[in-house]
């Protein structure tokens, strides 16, 4: 077993967690991460109002009596959304784990502190994690350019980032962008990391709440099946390469400035949530990280915390330790 400040800190048995995927992040992917011993993460935003959060929180603790999180992604949206409401029925649920993404959530930590919450904020860059730390977030989730989702604007891969963050942090540190199996958690360990997070990976597994097709694209796709969209607009997005995807790259590269309301009838989220339901690939878009070029089967999210633990600890002890002499 492999213990580290974020196992001890989180009360899970292994240094692996789920990351907060919109239309995915629901119950029965969280308590399968957090019943194989990892840390599943519930999507505030999946659920359409704070009092179905408040539902889904509840359906959750029906299937897991281990500690699982909520995710709460705070960023420009089509529609206003209430993020006090639902930090509110985050609280009065009784959730001790929140991960918050994409803007500063130091307006809503007074609150989570004071009902003794802990705050892991996902941060692309290393100033933003120095930020973080400040402010009072318990532990950063360091995203590196490998990502699926918004990787930020710099364009530095986790080989840099995560002993960048090691390096100036004095709170744990989370890998994430880039992870799938037990050689990358054993980077991540070397790079200074105190647990990895895997988003793309666990969308490839039995219990996510996706279309077969979704996964089987998944599957099939190498490292290079990914595109970045959005970069016109400086809010870069990794994504599936897929005709929509590349449809919006084609705006972007249009002269002039892009205007947003140009993609927006390609990108809606209910596009999203349309593809994963119905397995038409070409609906909408989806985000997917590099990874995908390391994924090869479809496990149960018990089988796969198992395999990449069992894969990092033969590592350490084997390969690792065989090639220090004595």
């Amino acid at each position: 077993m492999i213990k580290t400040r974020v196992t001890e800190m989180l009360g899970i048995s292994h240094p692996v967690i789920q990351g907060g995927m919109q239309w995915v992040g629901r119950a029965e992917m969280t308590s399968a991460v957090s019943n194989a011993g990892g840390l599943g993460v519930l999507t505030a935003l999946t659920q359409p109002s704070p009092e179905d959060l408040l539902k889904e929180i509840a359906r959750c603790r029906e299937m897991t009596d281990n500690p699982f999180a909520v995710n709460l992604t705070i960023l420009p949206t089509i529609k206003p959304v209430p993020y006090a409401d639902y930090i509110s029925a985050i609280i009065d649920s009784g959730i001790k784990i929140v991960e918050t993404a994409g803007r500063n959530p130091e307006p809503f930590l007074p609150a989570m502190k004071a009902a003794g919450i802990k705050i892991i904020h996902k941060c692309t860059s290393l100033r933003h994690s120095l930020k973080a730390e400040r402010i009072g977030c318990d532990m950063v989730s360091v995203d590196g350019f490998e990502c699926a989702g918004h990787p930020g604007e710099d364009d530095v891969t986790n080989l840099i980032l995560l002993p960048l963050a090691a390096q100036r942090l004095k709170i744990p540190i989370i890998a994430s962008g880039g992870f799938g199996d037990g050689r990358g958690l054993v980077a991540a360990l070397a790079l200074g990391a105190d647990a990895i997070n895997m988003g793309t990976r666990f969308m490839v597994t039995q219990e996510a709440p996706i279309h077969e097709k979704v996964k089987q694209a998944m599957v099939a796709a190498s490292e290079l099946d990914t595109s970045l969209i959005y970069r016109s607009l400086k809010n870069t997005a990794r994504v599936f390469k897929n005709s929509v995807a590349l449809k919006v790259l084609e705006i972007e590269e249009q002269e002039g400035p892009t205007d947003f309301d140009d993609i927006a009838p390609l990108v809606k989220g209910t596009k999203g949530r349309e593809l994963f339901e119905q397995g038409e690939l070409d609906r909408g878009i989806w985000s997917a990280g590099m990874v995908i070029g390391l994924i090869n089967d479809i496990p149960t999210c018990k089988d796969l915390i198992e395999r990449i633990v069992n894969d990092a600890e033969e590592i350490i002890k084997q390969r690792l330790g065989n090639l220090v002499s004595a």
